[in-house]
């Protein structure tokens, strides 16, 4: 296996400076300290292997989820996370990382400075700079929501959207409901493309026509609900499945404040089940998310690859919350075209 020397004799320089950029000692440049870190990723040196009596280490890298308030969507997945990692004998930090840091680092070089064995990843999209890197990556990482392929040391887990959107639409289509519409977040994101494909499978395999007039996409909720509800609206949409229960929330407001009610006129659909949802007025319908189960899984996942057991896909079934949001398609004629919301 390489070893300190190796590193040492590749750069020219010190065994003990080698030592000291490594441990993040005062005296050696962040320039020198970053120069060793990626040579040492290039030859396949592994600190865990030099120091035997090192802490078995793992960490939960967060970006762009909230995650440390119990009413946080994140606060359960890594809260689940812990809970089978630490009686196993796991350390575990919660990192929370910027672009500037993945473009100041590889991903490769951060986990080996802090001594982490493998990486649970949630909240990153598919343009940061580790996503690019995850394919060659040789620290195992498992990512929530998102997919690196025909890498072994990466697994990607979540809920199964494919069936997700199949229960959904079978849901609606038992209520009466033939004109149904999607809004979702952003193509940059990997679930955002799931979910907006997901919801076309569905669709065609319930035998329903997609109108293209009928789908939004977009990173921004206030486009969504400005832009794209009130033509999905205008086209005699009587439900309408949203990507994210944040997002399914504002379009309940959105339809409310164009004159459309909730279910009578149009029915709205959820994805997550976040702790919020059973409080919307009206209680919203919705995918649920196991929070805690997925974080379950990110454990099972990590330590299966760190055991050179090498998952590729891990994802839960997909369970609808039946609420208020949705109902029975009660219209006869076609509404008025919805007021237009003020910009």
């Amino acid at each position: 296996m390489p070893t300190i020397n190796d590193i040492a004799d590749k750069l020219g320089i010190s065994k003990g400076t080698v030592s000291k950029a490594l441990n993040g000692a005062n005296d050696v440049s962040e320039t020198l300290r970053k120069k060793v870190l990626e040579t040492a990723v290039e030859i396949g040196y592994a600190r865990n292997r030099a120091r035997k009596h090192t802490a078995n280490r793992l960490c939960v890298i967060v970006e762009n989820i909230h995650h440390e308030d119990p009413g946080d969507f994140g606060y359960a997945i890594v809260m689940g996370f812990k809970k089978l990692a630490i009686p196993a004998g796991w350390e575990v930090d919660v990192v929370s990382v910027t672009e500037e840091l993945q473009k100041s680092i590889s991903y490769d070089a951060f986990m080996l400075s802090r001594e982490y064995k493998g990486a649970f990843i949630i909240g990153m999209s598919l343009l940061d700079p580790w996503m690019e890197e995850l394919k060659t990556a040789r620290t195992p990482a498992v990512l929530y929501d998102n997919y690196i392929p025909e890498n072994p040391r990466v697994c990607y887990i979540g809920v199964d959207n494919s069936e997700a959107f199949l229960i959904t639409i079978r849901h609606l289509t038992k209520l009466g409901h033939t004109q149904i519409g999607y809004l979702g977040g952003d193509m940059d994101s990997f679930v955002s493309r799931r979910r907006h494909d997901a919801f076309l499978d569905a669709m065609d395999v319930h035998g329903l026509t997609v109108d293209k007039k009928r789908i939004g996409c977009s990173y921004f909720i206030t486009e969504l609900t400005q832009k794209y509800l009130p033509r999905l609206l205008s086209s005699h949409v009587t439900a309408i499945v949203c990507g994210t229960d944040l997002l399914a929330q504002a379009v309940i407001v959105g339809c409310m404040d164009m004159g459309y009610r909730v279910p009578e006129d149009v029915s709205i659909v959820g994805f997550d089940d976040a702790p919020f949802a059973a409080y919307t007025s009206p209680a919203l319908t919705t995918i649920r998310q196991n929070q805690e189960a997925l974080g379950n899984c990110g454990f099972y996942a990590l330590n299966s690859l760190i055991n050179q057991t090498y998952i590729g896909t891990l994802l839960l079934r997909a369970e609808l919350i039946d609420r208020a949001s949705t109902g029975k398609v009660r219209r006869k004629k076609k509404l008025a075209p919805p007021r237009k919301l003020p910009s």
